[in-house]
């Protein structure tokens, strides 16, 4: 058992799996915002641009429901085309999002990459080493 918990250990702490876990997380809290987005900003815009439509209301209805006075005894049966038109904005707000901040993320990248390196000091050693080798060319030198 021990080994097991050792095992597990090793993988949940690598980054891959931890960059996972925060990438779900954003993407949840991400997924909050664009749903308001689509139904609070994009949808109501619609609404009055296609004359007051709602498309969470609209739904083709297959079977009617039953009814007994007030009570419910079959539910309808009814494929919710709207819901699905207002889940395909949904995507396509995510997509696009997804597609500029990825867009963003690769140019950054590049000029990051694309940005000369410092020249990197030389350590003691190297200047040390580089003095003893020009010490022992300069005896060479003397020596001719």
């Amino acid at each position: 058992m021990g080994k097991f918990l050792t095992e597990f250990k090793e993988f949940a702490m690598k980054g891959n799996v931890v960059d996972m876990a925060v990438g779900v997380i954003i993407g949840g809290a991400f997924g909050k915002i664009v749903s308001s987005l689509v139904n609070d900003v994009v949808m109501p815009v619609v609404g009055l641009a296609t004359g007051g439509l709602d498309f969470k209301e609209h739904k083709l209805i297959l079977k009617e429901a039953v009814m007994n006075g007030e009570e419910i005894v079959t539910p309808e049966v009814a494929m919710t085309w709207g819901v699905f038109v207002q889940n395909i904005v949904d995507f396509l707000i995510v997509a696009i999002c997804i597609f500029v901040a990825i867009r963003f993320m690769n140019r950054f990248k590049k000029k990051v990459e694309e940005a000369p390196a410092a020249p990197a000091e030389p350590t003691k050693e190297e200047v040390l080493l580089t003095e003893i080798r020009d010490l022992l060319k300069q005896q060479a030198a003397d020596k001719k």
